[in-house]
C-alpha cells in the first residue's frame, strides 16, 4: 500500500504532514512522492481561504475512484458539510493528527468508513518522527489555538484553544535536529506572539533560550498578531539582538483604516501599529517586514481601501500578502450583510494593492545592490544550476552552482535586484 500526503496551507500544516510521513513509514508504510503512484491518498487541508477550498475540493474530485482518500487538517471542521455533498471519502479527520494518522490508515485500508472531528486536548509530541520537506529546514510549531477572536477567521474553530510546548521540549528538539544537519528553524504557530501564555511563558523568553543554543543555525519566526506583543514589545526586541534570528518580521496589519480593524476584531489601531514597526525599525535598520491585508472586508468604504494603500506607502513592507475577502463558515464575517462590497469591486482593490505592493517591495531591494555578507544556501532555485540562499534580514538571494549548495553558508555579492528576491556572485 503506498501513501501519497499532500499538502496545504500554512507552515504547521506542513509541520503536521511531515509528522504523518515519519509515522507512517515507522509504521513500514512506503511513502509515494507522486499521486499517480499512491494507493491511498492523504488530503492535509487549510480552510482559510475559498479560492484554497476549492483548489483541494476540486482536487479531491479529480482523484481516480480506485483509490481510497483520506481528509485531514482544518477544512473537515469547517467545510464538513460541503465535502460530504461534492466530494468523496474514507475517513475524515481534524488537524494535528500526527500518529493517530496509523491507526486511520489500517482501518480504512481495512474497509471502514470514519469521521473523527472531535476536538484535540493535546498536542503531537515533539518527539514524533518526522520526514522533513526540506532536509535544512525544521518547522517547528511552538504551539496549537490562538487567543483571537477575528472576525474572519474559521480556523480558531479547527485548531481550537492555546495548547504551548515547555521551552525545555523546544530546546530539545531543536538540539536533536541540530545533530541531524539541520540549520534553520521555522517558529510557527497560529500566532507565535500567544505563545506559552497560558503555562507563565512567553515568547521572548522562548527566543532567549533558543539563541542560546550551541551551533551554527538561523532562526525565522513567524506570525505575531499586532496586539498581542504591546506587553512585551521591548523584550522581544530584545531577544531578536541575537546572531540566530534572522531580522524578519511577519506582522500582519490586515487594514489601514481603523474602523475596519474594529469591524475585523483586530484589537489595535493603525497609530499603534506603527508604533511596533518603527520600534523594530529603529532597533534593526535592515528590518524584513512582512504583513499581510484584506481587501474588501464588509464595511470597507474607498476611503477605507484608500486608508490602507497610504499606510502601505508609508510603512513600505518588503513583503505583503494580498487577500480577497471570502466569507467563511461559521465566522462573524460571514453574518456581516450591511456593507456588502461586490465582487467586481474586490478584484478591483486586490489589482490595485498587488501593483502597489510589488513597487514597493522592488523599493525596499534596491537598496541591497552591492551588499556583500554571508547567505545560508536553503533551497534548490527554480532555473537549473541555481540555488536561494537567506541573509541575516532573510533576503532570499539567488547563486549559480553546479555543486550541491544545500545547507552551505556562503559569502555574496548582490549584483541584481528583483521586487521579489535578490541575485548575487558567489565570492567564497
Amino acid at each position: 500500500m503506498k501513501i501519497n500526503i499532500k499538502s496545504y496551507g500554512c507552515s504547521a500544516n506542513t509541520s503536521d504532514s511531515e509528522v504523518m510521513a515519519g509515522c507512517l513509514a515507522k509504521a513500514g508504510y512506503e511513502l509515494a512522492n507522486h499521486a499517480t503512484e499512491a494507493d491511498l491518498l492523504i488530503f492535509n487541508s487549510c480552510a482559510v481561504k475559498g479560492p484554497t477550498e476549492n483548489r483541494i475540493i476540486e482536487a479531491i474530485k479529480q482523484t481516480p475512484k480506485s483509490k481510497k482518500i483520506i481528509i485531514v487538517g482544518c477544512l473537515p471542521k469547517i467545510s464538513f458539510e460541503r465535502l460530504c455533498n461534492e466530494t468523496r471519502f474514507d475517513a475524515a479527520a481534524g488537524p494535528s493528527i500526527a500518529e493517530g494518522i496509523v491507526e486511520l490508515v489500517k482501518r480504512v485500508i481495512a474497509g471502514e468508513k470514519i469521521v473523527d472531528l472531535q476536538a484535540l486536548e493535546e498536542k503531537p509530541k515533539l518527539t514524533l518522527p518526522r520526514i522533513n520537506t526540506n532536509p535544512v529546514i525544521s518547522v517547528l510549531p511552538i504551539n496549537y489555538g490562538c487567543l483571537g477572536s477575528c472576525a474572519y477567521c474559521c480556523v480558531v474553530f479547527a485548531r481550537g484553544h492555546l495548547r504551548s510546548y515547555s521551552i525545555e521540549e523546544i530546546v530539545e528538539r531543536v538540539k536533536a535536529d541540530l545533530a541531524s544537519g539541520t540549520r534553520e528553524f521555522w517558529v510557527t504557530s497560529q500566532d507565535t506572539a500567544c505563545y506559552g501564555r497560558e503555562i507563565g511563558m512567553n515568547l521572548p523568553e522562548l527566543l532567549h533560550a533558543l539563541g542560546n543554543i550551541e551551533g551554527d543555525f538561523k532562526v525565522r519566526v513567524g506570525m505575531m498578531t499586532p496586539n498581542m506583543i504591546s506587553d512585551m514589545q521591548n523584550d522581544l526586541i530584545d531577544a531578536y539582538r541575537s546572531d540566530k534570528i534572522f531580522k524578519f518580521l511577519h506582522f500582519p496589519v490586515q487594514s489601514g483604516d481603523d474602523q475596519t480593524l474594529k469591524n475585523m476584531r483586530r484589537f489595535y489601531t493603525v497609530k499603534e501599529f506603527k508604533e511596533s514597526i518603527q520600534a523594530f525599525k529603529t532597533s534593526f535598520p535592515s528590518l524584513t517586514l512582512a504583513t499581510d491585508v484584506i481587501v474588501g472586508f464588509p464595511g470597507e468604504t474607498n476611503q477605507a481601501f484608500q486608508n490602507t494603500l497610504q499606510l502601505l506607502r508609508e510603512i513600505k513592507p518588503d513583503i505583503t500578502n494580498v487577500s480577497k475577502f471570502f466569507a467563511r463558515p461559521k465566522t462573524a464575517a460571514a453574518q456581516m450583510k450591511d456593507g456588502k462590497v461586490m465582487l467586481e469591486e474586490i478584484k478591483r482593490r486586490s489589482t490595485l494593492t498587488t501593483l502597489l505592493v510589488k513597487q514597493l517591495s522592488f523599493e525596499r531591494n534596491k537598496p541591497w545592490m552591492g551588499w556583500t555578507g554571508e547567505i545560508l544556501i536553503d533551497e534548490l532555485g527554480k532555473m537549473k544550476g541555481s540555488w536561494v540562499g537567506r541573509n541575516f534580514a532573510y533576503k532570499p538571494i539567488a547563486v549559480k552552482s553546479q555543486e550541491n549548495l544545500l545547507g552551505k553558508t556562503l559569502k555574496v555579492k548582490v549584483n541584481q535586484v528583483f521586487p521579489t528576491y535578490l541575485s548575487g556572485n558567489i565570492i567564497s
